[in-house]
């Protein structure tokens, strides 16, 4: 099966061209921008700098009827090796916005939505905030971190003063209600996030910094960053751990052309050279079918998966 032609006219590019110049790209692969490094071509990767870039994409892309996806730090995703139709945004620019300092004894951070989480973390953990090490670690920017409630015993979402977003009917940012649950939002799917307040109580800087480091040791010790991942694949399912079931079903070690599930961390699943978005999708299925089997537990997916799987790329 081929992937499907773009959706873009020539008149299409030319406009994008003469709005952004090189700020877009035309059928440039998206694996270089995921943690996996998979995926295939996107019609059109615009980098967005402004809150009016953003505005005239989504604007645009409502008024031709063409979808939009935005691509955060591309840690928790597979893209397909068919790629992407339609525009795919990464956020830059005052996006990358940062401020972290204490207000009347709290620790208020200010991020864009294309910060990342990990700056924060190290900057709101250096003033002592309470509970910042729930979230160490993580590769995601803020805006990704926010969407999916990323955390583990504390989830961001615990720690949200504001939100505001974007979208074709409001394209420039506006306060936005969120409500959060277990990896997941009830953000709207066409709904950018452009940035976010987050409040954490204070404490003292030496212990939470203590507590943030003892995380990142911990991560590295029990994880396989050193070889291209999307973090963890399956969501926890309630009273358990998903890759302690994993494990017990016998697939650490499984491969599947050049994806392999982590003998690390059994919800890992890695890319130990030239894996296809295919390799790492049947390995996924494979994974939550044994699960399923063994111990009937539905799994559910952590991951995302997006674009166009195709065979014969």
């Amino acid at each position: 099966m081929n992937a499907s032609a773009t959706l873009l006219a020539d008149d299409d590019r030319t406009a994008l061209r003469a709005r952004f110049d090189d700020g877009v790209r035309f059928d440039a692969p998206l694996a270089p921008a995921t943690w996996w490094k998979i995926g295939g071509p996107a019609d059109a990767t615009i980098t967005a700098k402004s809150a009016d870039d953003v505005a005239f994409v989504l604007q645009w892309c409502f008024k031709r009827k063409l979808p939009c996806f935005v691509l955060g730090a591309g840690s928790n995703l597979l893209v397909g090796d068919g790629g992407m139709r339609g525009l795919v945004l990464q956020l830059g620019g005052a996006y990358d916005a940062l401020d972290v300092r204490v207000e009347d004894g709290v620790v208020v951070a200010r991020a864009g939505a294309s910060a990342m989480l990990p700056q924060l973390v190290a900057q709101a953990a250096s003033l002592g905030a309470i509970g910042v090490d729930g979230l160490a670690g993580i590769p995601a920017t803020v805006g990704g971190a926010l969407r999916m409630n990323a955390g583990t015993d504390r989830e961001i979402g615990e720690f949200v003063r504001e939100v505001r977003v974007q979208t074709a009917s409001k394209p420039l940012p506006a306060p936005a209600w969120v409500g959060f649950s277990y990896r997941q939002t009830t953000l709207p799917r066409d709904a950018i996030v452009a940035d976010v307040t987050l409040a954490f109580e204070r404490g003292d800087p030496a212990e939470v910094r203590v507590r943030t480091q003892d995380r990142l040791v911990r991560r590295k010790a029990t994880q396989p960053v050193a070889v291209p991942n999307a973090g963890s694949c399956f969501r926890n399912p309630p009273g358990d751990r998903a890759g302690r079931l994993i494990e017990a079903a016998g697939a650490k070690g499984w491969r599947a052309g050049g994806a392999e599930v982590s003998s690390l961390h059994a919800n890992f699943i890695i890319n130990v050279g030239g894996a296809k978005a295919l390799d790492v999708s049947s390995l996924l299925a494979r994974v939550h079918r044994a699960v399923d089997e063994e111990f009937g537990i539905d799994l559910h997916l952590e991951v995302h998966l997006v674009g166009e799987f195709v065979a014969d790329v």
